[in-house]
């Protein structure tokens, strides 16, 4: 919570649960994410945080695109953003929605497996294509360790298929894991690039770039370095393993220019006990789940929460969002306390929730509207 967040919310008391993010911190952190990696050109990862605003802002600074579909490719170039400046890097895509955005001029797509390559050969011919590959996840709050990317043995045959069907092999990439916590794993990323990239050597296709992908974490309960420190070891391992002959890089921070611009006001519904022997409250949110914070699925983002009332005694609560679904419980096992005096219309922050929010939101469960958003 910065004062202009505060001063927004004390000034206009928007009704709750709302978003409000500062984007004069958005534009902070990229200035950050470039010092840190000089030579990565940053591709904003457009689902973090879709609000025209923030495309715009990020736009005007200089910044290119990753989109996961069409419709985010339209809203980038609704914000000014040339078509040559987005990849559509999702491995996943209709071979219509390929072929309306080489149509608008986008000529960056990601792949992971030949029958995506087909599609990208039949609807963007001559496109420049990226092969994805697979990474464990360890160390990350948020994994994605499964549904995108494929072996790395299986990335220079797919390569080499992509020259025969036209297409130009451009590079790969690969993702560490959302609110990643270990720098290191970037080194292993780097490493298995650079093998891929000999290989092709080998078979005189010369790739030309590395796609470090997102990861980079915002500030939420546990304690994270500073992105410098990531700087330092992403630019040493690509040192490492690729020496003085640096490829081109791109990087797609999401949560790290958005997550911590953002603050979620709600309100406190109901606080109950289930049992008379039960030292746990439960305390119900007007937001929850349903309203933005899918991210707490498995108590993997761990929020920090503020209330008027911090400073004071506090005990063990069960968090819950106001739907009439079982699951909408926010967090059980994550060990959270809040204030013993904390009451009934209480107001209470959702603090680095600029990202992964208002774009999870579900359109009118339980009647239900999505989250309110405001942009300072």
């Amino acid at each position: 919570m910065n004062r202009k967040i505060a001063r927004f919310l004390a000034d206009n008391e928007p009704e709750t649960p709302c978003l409000v993010v500062d984007l004069e911190v958005v534009a902070e952190n990229f200035a950050k994410f470039r010092r840190a990696i000089p030579p990565a050109e940053v591709y904003y990862a457009v689902k973090a945080n879709p609000a025209p605003q923030v495309l715009s802002l990020l736009n005007r600074l200089g910044s290119s695109f990753d989109a996961a579909s069409i419709f985010e490719v339209e809203q980038c170039i609704a914000a000014g953003a040339e078509a040559d400046r987005i990849s559509f890097g999702n491995t996943i895509k209709k071979q219509t929605h390929i072929a309306r955005a080489h149509d608008l001029g986008v000529r960056l797509f990601a792949f992971d497996s030949e029958a995506e390559l087909e599609k990208l050969a039949a609807a963007a011919p001559g496109a420049r294509v990226y092969c994805r590959f697979l990474m464990s996840g360890e160390g990350a709050d948020w994994p994605l360790s499964d549904k995108f990317g494929c072996a790395p043995a299986m990335v220079p045959g797919l390569l080499r298929r992509a020259v025969e069907l036209g297409l130009v092999p451009y590079g790969v990439s690969f993702h560490v894991g959302s609110q990643q916590r270990d720098a290191a794993q970037w080194n292993t990323g780097a490493e298995i690039s650079a093998g891929i990239f000999s290989e092709m050597a080998g078979h005189g296709i010369e790739l030309q770039m590395v796609n470090i992908g997102g990861g980079f974490p915002a500030r939420y309960r546990a304690e994270i370095a500073p992105v410098e420190r990531y700087g330092e070891t992403v630019m040493a391992g690509m040192a490492r393993f690729f020496g003085n002959q640096l490829p081109l890089m791109i990087a797609e921070p999401g949560r790290f220019l958005a997550g911590d611009a953002g603050v979620i006001q709600s309100e406190v519904v109901l606080i109950s006990c289930k049992s008379d022997d039960d030292a746990r409250r439960w305390v119900y949110l007007d937001v929850g789940r349903f309203g933005g914070l899918v991210e707490v699925m498995d108590e993997s983002i761990q929020y920090r929460i503020r209330t008027p009332r911090n400073g004071g005694p506090s005990g063990p609560v069960v968090i819950c969002g106001p739907t009439c679904d079982e699951v909408d419980i926010l967090y059980d096992k994550a060990g959270y306390h809040l204030p013993l005096d904390l009451a009934i219309g209480d107001k209470v922050e959702i603090l680095s929730a600029g990202a992964y929010t208002a774009s999870y939101c579900s359109v009118g469960f339980n009647g239900f509207p999505p989250l309110r958003e405001y942009y300072i």
